[in-house]
């Protein structure tokens, strides 16, 4: 298989695959493709389909198949990037829920949940996350652009709720609590942050759609409380 991300801040992933290669994505990603191209809808089992569920994602997936050689594309679904990554068997990739795009067979995925439980649920966003493993290609979507660094072993990366994009596997993260009664209600920055330690490589994201979602509330017009 052969790719090419183009597209700017809208970006396309554009796919050739040549006859009898395979592409995986979930239901309802794909967006043109030739004639060429079969597709197989499936759940994976009862097991994947409670993890898709857990991660608020389709519990679907849908693969194709090239009959002969052809091109199959999947575009963003929020202004930012599209990112590759190469999954191998000693170096899993992490990535947010709903980022995933598109897989090549040989690349599993099941549910990831950050080390610390209690946190998690308090810390919003970011504590369920999806852990892919195997062989192969993985695309992602990010929120805005893609900021990559390398995180030393015994060293750490603390980013807003929301940021974190993705992950080796070699990574863990922590969600904790911000410090000081005046930080947390004059500082703006919510109550928790997300703790990466290393080794490991990472991406941030920097536009979060829950970010993008909540500053456009603002200024949408709300009915008032005497309506």
């Amino acid at each position: 298989m052969r790719y090419d991300i183009t597209g700017g801040n809208l970006p396309v992933l554009k796919c050739q695959l040549d006859a009898g290669e395979e592409i995986i994505c979930e239901a309802g990603a794909m967006s043109w493709m030739d004639d060429c191209m079969e597709m197989t809808t499936t759940g994976g089992g009862l097991k994947k389909m409670f993890g898709r569920l857990l991660g608020s994602e389709p519990l679907f997936i849908n693969r194709y198949t090239a009959r002969t050689a052809g091109e199959i594309a999947f575009s963003s679904s929020f202004p930012g990037s599209i990112v590759a990554f190469r999954v191998t068997p000693d170096k899993p990739v992490i990535l947010q829920k709903k980022s995933f795009l598109a897989m090549t067979p040989g690349v599993d995925s099941e549910i990831f949940f950050q080390r610390k439980l209690g946190s998690g649920f308090f810390g919003g966003e970011g504590f369920i996350m999806n852990r892919f493993t195997g062989d192969g290609m993985l695309f992602a979507e990010i929120d805005g652009s893609a900021i990559e660094y390398d995180i030393p072993a015994g060293g750490r990366k603390i980013v807003d709720t929301g940021y974190l994009a993705a992950m080796d596997g070699t990574c863990s993260v922590d969600i904790v609590r911000v410090k000081g009664a005046a930080n947390i209600f004059l500082g703006g920055e919510g109550l928790f942050n997300t703790v990466i330690n290393g080794p490991g490589h990472i991406v941030l994201q920097t536009m979060p759609v829950s970010k993008t979602a909540a500053l456009l509330y603002n200024y949408m017009p709300h009915p008032s409380s005497n309506n």
